[in-house]
């Protein structure tokens, strides 16, 4: 599958009309991924599936390099895309760690949040999606707990698509994706998969262990379009979860 597709993917679907007959519930929800399409197979068989429930007693301490973002402000691209929101950003904007640099293409939001700690979910959780030079994805998960609104949050909804899978462009509404990072940006780190199908792994994955906040307006409004739109926790299967000091 083109990278392009595996980029919007990750974020629950692609533009075009690849592969939307899957969803969050009924006869398509996650039990069913797998047997819907041959390359979705990896959905079941895949050992190093996301999301994950990150639990204290797999989790190890590590001198982690720090995540450095260089996010610059973009013109709002916006879609709903059938699975979620997801915003498109400008090329400029990156992320660093390990001295290896990540282009952020774009980032979408589940409800609830699709990785847990210890058995605790948020209320939401974005995904900041990046690629490298060589086309390997890396996400960054921004957990969301219910509290004081976030105002980049605000000029989305405010510019929600009223059609699906039609993008909405409005170069005078200028969005920095920086504005939902927490201050601490200390975060577990391990190899997981796009968390829709066709499930491809290979995929890091950085979860800020600091959540971030939004009103419980703003999670209200995103539920009215998804009341719910994230996939299980996966087995662990012995992976090493890396914690930062």
């Amino acid at each position: 599958m083109k990278l392009a597709c595996l980029l919007l993917l990750v974020c629950g679907g692609c533009l075009a009309s690849e592969h939307k007959h899957w969803s969050y519930n009924g006869d398509t929800d996650p039990a069913h991924w797998a047997n819907l399409e041959g390359d979705f197979k990896t959905c079941s068989t895949g050992k190093n599936q996301s999301p994950i429930d990150i639990r204290h007693e797999a989790v190890h301490d590590a001198d982690l390099p720090p995540l450095q973002f260089a996010y610059q402000p973009a013109p709002l691209r916006i879609i709903d895309n059938g699975h979620t929101i997801q915003v498109i950003y400008a090329p400029g904007s990156f992320l660093t760690v390990g001295g290896k640099r990540y282009e952020l293409v774009q980032f979408h939001f589940h409800h609830p949040s699709e990785e847990k700690i210890d058995g605790k979910g948020h209320e939401m959780v974005a995904h900041l999606v990046h690629k490298d030079a060589d086309g390997k994805l890396a996400v960054v998960a921004v957990l969301l707990d219910a509290g004081d609104a976030n105002a980049m949050v605000n000029t989305l909804w405010a510019h929600l698509p009223a059609v699906k899978e039609k993008e909405m462009v409005d170069a005078a509404a200028s969005i920095n994706v920086a504005d939902l990072l927490p201050k601490d940006h200390s975060y577990y780190s391990f190899t997981g998969s796009l968390t829709t199908p066709p499930c491809t792994e290979g995929v890091s994955w950085f979860v800020l262990r600091q959540p971030g906040n939004v009103s419980s307006q703003q999670v209200a409004e995103f539920a009215r379009h998804y009341p719910m739109n994230a996939r299980p926790v996966q087995p662990l299967n012995g992976r090493d979860i890396r914690a930062g000091r």
